[in-house]
């Protein structure tokens, strides 16, 4: 991964046409050895979950709605997609220099019905979810899911007296742990994100419960 992480530096340093055409061989070998990582995390998590596909994202940005011009992203990030409907969830892991690596899943902003369809399960039972999200391993992984995508008041219909309050509030429910630039380069990194990954399976496998069904636990 040292060229990985070496080509990421210099493009943070140098996000430009020339620059990138000049290095494009440099880009080439890094996005490699990126594949190669993404393989052999698809080939180990598939010994324990059942995968769809995995997908490496394009380094050239979109800008032609941002202020932002910039033309390459100064990260190398890959998504790896579970199995039919009643597998819910995904796995990502984005590379980028000075300690900005993280690796993680869940459900960002859920569409409409499938929120609610959450929402009501937590003010049902708030338990079983807290219980997963309080498991040692996942404590120590992720310290718990992201609540940056939360809403300041509880959603209309939902009391704010409800012991799962805190979690209907959520708008995305989504975990990730961050990794130094040290622990990327060591060679048991992509066991490392393996691992990880495994660790968000119980959070999974219930969320798929809960979005397969209805509030009386019928198949939908």
């Amino acid at each position: 991964m040292k060229n990985v992480i070496a080509f990421l530096e210099n493009i943070r340093d140098n996000n430009n046409r020339p620059w990138f055409e000049e290095h494009k061989e440099e880009y080439q070998n890094a996005l490699e050895t990126f594949k190669e990582l993404v393989t052999d995390i698809d080939q180990k998590l598939s010994k324990t979950d059942v995968l769809e596909k995995s997908k490496v994202f394009r380094i050239y940005r979109d800008v032609r709605f941002s202020k932002d011009k910039l033309p390459y992203k100064n990260n190398m990030a890959a998504y790896f997609e579970r199995a039919s409907k009643m597998r819910r969830g995904g796995y990502y892991i984005h590379i980028q220099p000075g300690g900005d690596t993280f690796v993680g899943g869940g459900f960002w902003q859920p569409e409409p019905d499938d929120l609610k369809r959450i929402r009501d399960e937590f003010a049902y039972d708030h338990q079983t979810i807290s219980k997963i999200l309080k498991a040692p391993q996942f404590i120590k992984y992720f310290g718990g899911i992201s609540t940056e995508d939360a809403l300041k008041n509880p959603p209309r219909g939902y009391d704010k007296e409800l012991p799962g309050i805190q979690l209907i509030k959520q708008k995305s429910f989504v975990a990730s742990r961050k990794f130094t630039d040290k622990e990327v380069l060591s060679p048991t990194f992509g066991d490392e994100v393996v691992k990880t990954f495994e660790t968000l399976r119980p959070f999974f496998d219930y969320m798929s419960a809960v979005l397969t069904t209805n509030i009386n636990g019928e198949p939908l």
